[in-house]
């Protein structure tokens, strides 16, 4: 009787996932239909609220979620505004979302830029803002604060967490290794604060993303260097404060924008209606296409998730699959490879790189990098012919990082008896009831040497440098984009659309032609909705609506940080770079 039952509620479960997946196609097919119209004389008005989803999650229920526009999104219609006549203005309105790093607001601003080399005029609305949305907001030709806001403009400063002293009173002991005296990722959890390398590799990477910030605050508001320091440091400001210092322009409401100056499109447009206009980039179609592969999350062996709502998963056999049908298409040219990921699993990471190295036997493969593309990250990036990252884009790591976390002392507190029967010398190298002996670390360590030897090779070939060079770069160290491409780790600076320029170059397609991107991950078929109707878009869209509030970062950060080692085979060597937070 209780296996029929069973069986009943199986089938029920089943009947309503079928009916959320076919509400939810009726859903999108209504909403389809005529494009909307572009009124003659509008302005833009685009909320910026990073950090940016890179690819859209997919599932029947994120149908009906709010959704944040993906980074390529954004900045498309950006670039669509600058061409199109019927756009006069664009209004810029930075809000932080919490956790945001630093290469994807570097490509939004320099969209920004490259709008207003059209001659038409950006204005930035601020409610209030810290470093990152004043950021962006200096890119406009006008900043607008509300009376009532305040430019909390105070420096920037990044934070770790340390969990030693926490594991010790769980009787918890992390007896975790390391290769490279700057691979950290393990320092989280055998602790209790800075190494000496650590605090070295944190202020430099700190310091970097600050002089970044400087210049471009005194490139937009055309003042010095040494004038904007001074500013910083006499920060934050309120409203009046602020444009007394000659940080904003005009104090005003939204609806007061152009009180003071007319801004010159007198319709408003919302960057959803915009989104589904047509809207001609003023080039012809070459015929060729070009893969964008998005190479996001965690990576691991297996198939790629969203993890459960708690950040995305690239599997190495979904990449595998992606490449191998790549390589198959006559119409495709050229890939371009967008990576995001801090890394993750070392064999997973070999699994991709030799794809990736089969492929571009075929043709030319570029990588474009996102906020991080450290540790297995950048494992993945070197088979590329060119490296592009951002400035600010956390890349490097090459070290490696395994162990376990021994718990007979948490066992012990609660009156829980442990006890192991094995075969072999070695059965319980991997075992959570005791540490590693000496002669198992030994043989650890071994292992682990090997895997960092391997990895170095693979850079040494894909950078065309030497052993020497190449290790003076590594050990761990994680650098920005712009520290790594004066260190020969990355090529050149830039954004997702310089990389499939060089990649229209390399493939000998006009560089003024428009090309046919064919993405992945692609959208999923009407059986994939039915097979996981909660799937990657349920959970993303849910841990979006958490995140809207900044004080989600706390929080993110401590889930961030308890998961890292979670996803992994007992004993695997992990590629993986340590948790940043910055605020």
């Amino acid at each position: 009787m209780a296996i029929r039952r069973g069986v009943v509620v199986v089938f029920v479960l089943i009947f309503v996932a079928m009916m959320f997946s076919l509400v939810g196609l009726l859903f999108i097919s209504a909403l389809a239909g005529a494009p909307p119209s572009v009124p003659a004389n509008a302005t833009l008005y685009l909320t910026v609220r990073p950090p940016f989803p890179e690819v859209e999650s997919f599932s029947v229920l994120s149908q009906f979620a709010p959704r944040q526009a993906t980074l390529r999104e954004t900045i498309d219609s950006i670039r669509k505004a600058k061409v199109d006549s019927r756009v006069k203005a664009l209004v810029v309105t930075p809000i932080s979302g919490g956790g945001a790093l630093w290469a994807q607001l570097q490509e939004v601003r320099a969209a920004i830029q490259d709008f207003r080399t059209s001659g038409k005029k950006v204005i930035a609305y601020l409610e209030s803002g810290g470093a990152q949305e004043y950021y962006l907001a200096s890119a406009a030709d006008r900043v607008v604060l509300m009376p009532a806001g305040q430019l909390d403009l105070t420096g920037l400063a990044t934070y770790e967490l340390f969990f030693r002293g926490a594991l010790d009173k769980l009787g918890v002991r992390p007896d975790l290794l390391h290769i490279g005296d700057y691979k950290t990722a393990a320092n989280t959890f055998t602790e209790r604060g800075f190494t000496k390398a650590h605090l070295e590799m944190s202020q430099s990477l700190n310091r970097d993303w600050y002089d970044e910030l400087v210049r471009a605050i005194a490139d937009g508001r055309k003042r010095s260097v040494d004038e904007i320091r001074a500013l910083i440091d006499d920060g934050p400001y309120l409203a009046e404060g602020a444009k007394k210092a000659g940080l904003v322009d005009q104090l005003a409401y939204e609806d007061q924008l152009d009180d003071e100056a007319p801004i010159v499109g007198t319709q408003r447009l919302d960057p959803a209606t915009y989104a589904q206009a047509p809207v001609s980039l003023g080039a012809s179609y070459h015929g060729g296409r070009i893969a964008l592969l998005y190479a996001t999350g965690t990576i691991t062996s297996g198939r790629s998730n969203s993890d459960g709502g708690f950040g995305n998963v690239l599997g190495s056999e979904t990449f595998v699959e992606w490449l191998r049908k790549i390589r198959l298409d006559p119409s495709v040219k050229a890939v371009v490879v967008r990576v995001d990921s801090p890394g993750g699993s070392a064999i997973a990471s070999e699994v991709m790189w030799r794809e990736l190295m089969l492929t571009r036997e075929k043709m030319p493969v570029v990588v474009s990098m996102g906020d991080v593309a450290a540790s297995g990250g950048y494992y993945i990036a070197v088979p590329a012919h060119v490296i592009v990252a951002q400035p600010g884009t956390l890349t490097g790591s090459i070290g490696v990082v395994t162990g376990k976390f021994v718990l007979d002392g948490t066992f012990e507190k609660i009156g829980v008896g442990t006890g192991s029967v094995s075969d072999g010398k070695n059965a319980e190298i991997y075992s959570p009831f005791r540490a590693f002996s000496p002669a198992e670390r030994a043989r650890v360590e071994e292992q682990m040497q090997a895997t960092y030897e391997l990895f170095l090779s693979r850079v040494v070939v894909g950078r065309k440098s030497t052993r020497a060079k190449i290790d003076a770069v590594a050990q761990g160290r994680v650098w920005t984009g712009h520290q790594a491409r004066e260190r020969g780790l990355v090529d050149e600076i830039g954004g997702l659309d310089r990389a499939i320029q060089l990649a229209k170059q390399r493939a000998k397609i006009d560089e003024k032609s428009e090309v046919d991107l064919l993405v992945y991950p692609q959208p999923p078929s009407f059986y994939d909705l039915l097979a996981n109707p909660f799937g990657l878009g349920a959970s993303a869209s849910l841990e979006l609506l958490a995140r809207r509030d900044a004080r989600a970062i706390e929080s993110q950060a401590i889930e961030t940080t308890l998961r890292t080692f979670a996803r992994f085979r007992r004993g695997e060597a992990l590629f993986l770079m340590p948790n940043v937070f910055i605020r």
